[in-house]
């Protein structure tokens, strides 16, 4: 999104630096176009300010990031906001003790929280050529916790499977918390997993193999 401002000031670098803070970011992340040069005048008399345009074009990990820390400071949470880029995934983590209050139950309020992100940043995706960049969200290190504890519940009941000779019905589980538990199980000889219901309450079974096909994932 790109936004400009008219500003004027002693000289250029004021006025840029006032047209940055008025657009609310600091002077080094937006452009200038001069509209006119300062001039001193004779005793004070006939002194002419610098004018420029003031230009801030924000990408679409600075609107995500500007809506996140909006978003905590409207709520009265204190964390700070961080990213990363290791070139395969863009990163958002919030970090906090009062941060935990917007992971949810299962990270049901992260995952609701980080489409939203999602759907911010790519706002201007059809304006001037813009790409859709996809965004992942974490709250404290959240899930890689909850990977973690996703692989051992798969393991620990596709055991108890194979110990049975019983079909598991898990709780219901969003799709990507779905796919970590149909991947893991994969890995186990003997057992296969298909998913049963619809939307928020599908579930993920898990079966001995040759008695269920494998479906959904």
């Amino acid at each position: 999104m790109k936004q400009e401002i008219i500003e004027s000031g002693k000289t250029v670098n004021e006025a840029v630096a006032r047209g940055a803070e008025k657009l609310g970011v600091s002077a080094d992340k937006v452009t200038y176009e001069v509209i006119c040069e300062a001039k001193k005048g004779f005793f004070g008399i006939g002194e002419v300010p610098a004018k420029v345009k003031v230009i801030y074009e924000s990408s679409a990990l600075d609107n995500a990031v500007n809506f996140l820390e909006t978003l905590i400071k409207n709520m009265g949470i204190k964390a700070s906001v961080s990213v990363s880029d290791d070139g395969e995934e863009t990163k958002i983590e919030l970090e906090g003790e009062e941060a935990g209050a917007l992971i949810g139950h299962h990270g049901e309020t992260l995952d609701q929280l980080q489409y939203l992100v999602n759907l911010t940043a790519n706002k201007d995706e059809d304006s001037d050529g813009a790409e859709y960049v996809k965004i992942a969200l974490d709250i404290d290190g959240y899930r890689a916790k909850r990977n973690e504890t996703l692989r051992a519940l798969a393991n620990r009941m596709a055991n108890r499977v194979l110990k049975y000779k019983r079909s598991v019905t898990l709780e219901p589980m969003s799709a990507y918390e779905r796919r970590i538990i149909h991947s893991e199980v994969q890995k186990i000889e003997g057992v296969g997993t298909n998913s049963i219901g619809t939307d928020s309450s599908r579930r993920v079974v898990i079966f001995l193999e040759g008695k269920n096909k494998r479906t959904d994932k």
